[in-house]
């Protein structure tokens, strides 16, 4: 009889689980979009293994982060921005917004680059498959709801595992893969430390802490859904490194093996071919635009949503264009500016991508230092303010990223 109860009870709360599944699996999955998987790839083909082990620290952060966004936006009901603004003030709220608002457009870019590249492993040419994604992706949102958009967002996170496929294909050298993990090489000249700063930036973005909370909120998420939402984070969290480890071992065991740079994750794309196969190239490719079509949906949603939200303004997916007249405006401004730089001839595709993905590493400490500052306030979280274990990672964080944006500025004036 028990063990039929509890038989029930298990299957009761996996029911609870997969209902609540979401804002945690994708805000993890879109991570991994176009300026992550050309960081990852960059970082395979000119390092190895070497900067594996970052991924390590990377997924602890991830997680302590995620936990601290579904958590305040739970108890509050607010999104981050808005916490930000009635904390913070108009000014301060106005100047970070200003610089995240112009990274995200370079990020929006970088992903409708992302599309034109893998396209064009398949022979489409960019003025047709740029211009066709970004209609699909601004009709998604407009036109749907945020359960049926949810959803389409959930199948597009299953199908970046085929950067599994691609790794495996390349015949890693697993005994080395091990090493590089326990005793990891660290470096300290510019590019190393530029690579280590994108690779913590595209891990954990900005943007994302923004979107995860905004998230939790739309999906009406409460405190009793609380136990469930930590495993949607952790789920996410484990499915964004390991999709990164891939990737990453993919262009090490192949590209770097055999001593050929890349600028972008195109180029790794291609350059399987000859090395690991056409399907491998293919699968390459395939995954890329996946990520890339995934993210330039949610991107400016998340964009639009804290932009809107830092200055009082209606914002969200389930709510119709009368409703929220800012919040579709901004998201639609953000896809036409993206898709216009990526249409002009010679446009410096690699440079915006690059700096994109330093501009969140540099960007990331002073969302987060406003995040923790906000979940320790007790007016505002009562009793669910942060544990010390949570304040001891937020913190070392912040100090590392400001320790490493010091150090990229110092090796970048004087050398």
């Amino acid at each position: 009889m028990f063990a039929t109860i509890k038989k029930r009870n298990l299957w009761r709360n996996i029911v609870i689980f997969l209902a609540l599944l979401g804002p945690g699996i994708i805000t993890g999955s879109v991570d991994n979009d176009a300026g992550g998987i050309t960081t990852y790839s960059v970082a395979g083909a000119l390092y190895g293994y070497k900067l594996l082990w970052t991924l390590i620290p990377a997924f602890v952060v991830l997680v302590i982060i995620q936990e601290m966004n579904a958590r305040m936006g739970i108890v509050t009901g607010k999104g981050l921005a808005d916490l930000i603004r009635e904390n913070a003030g108009v000014r301060t709220t106005f100047f970070i917004f200003i610089g995240l608002l112009i990274a995200d457009i370079g990020n929006t870019t970088t992903e409708f680059a992302g599309i034109a590249g893998s396209m064009n492993v398949f022979g489409v040419s960019k003025y047709i498959s740029v211009p066709l994604s970004a209609i699909f992706v601004w009709i998604l949102v407009v036109k749907g709801t945020y359960k049926s958009v949810e959803k389409i967002f959930l199948i597009f996170s299953l199908f970046l595992m085929v950067y599994v496929v691609s790794a495996i294909m390349g015949k890693p050298h697993w005994g080395e893969i091990g090493t590089a993990l326990i005793k990891p090489e660290i470096d300290f000249n510019l590019g190393y430390i530029s690579i280590v700063i994108g690779v913590v930036g595209t891990t954990i973005a900005p943007w994302m802490q923004f979107y995860m909370q905004s998230a939790v909120i739309e999906k009406g998420l409460k405190f009793e859904d609380y136990k469930y939402t930590i495993w949607d984070v952790i789920i996410g969290s484990i499915a964004t490194v390991v999709v990164a480890f891939f990737i990453i071992v993919a262009c090490a065991s192949t590209l770097h093996e055999n001593g050929i740079v890349i600028n972008e994750a195109k180029d790794a794309a291609l350059a399987l071919k000859p090395l690991a196969g056409a399907i491998a190239s293919e699968v390459f490719a395939f995954g890329l635009f996946i990520a890339s079509i995934f993210s330039a949906t949610i991107l400016p949603i998340a964009t639009a949503f804290y932009v809107c939200e830092a200055f009082g303004f209606e914002a969200g997916v389930d709510k119709k264009w009368k409703e929220a007249p800012e919040f579709y405006v901004l998201y639609t401004g953000i896809i036409f500016i993206a898709v216009c730089i990526i249409l002009i001839p010679h446009a410096p595709l690699i440079l915006i991508t690059l700096w994109s993905q330093i501009a969140n590493g540099l960007l990331l400490p002073v969302v987060l230092v406003c995040m923790i500052l906000l979940v320790n306030n007790k007016e505002i979280m009562g009793k669910h303010v942060n544990k010390k274990l949570n304040n001891l990672i937020g913190w070392t964080t912040v100090v590392v990223l400001v320790a490493l944006s010091f150090i990229l500025l110092f090796l970048s004036i004087f050398t």
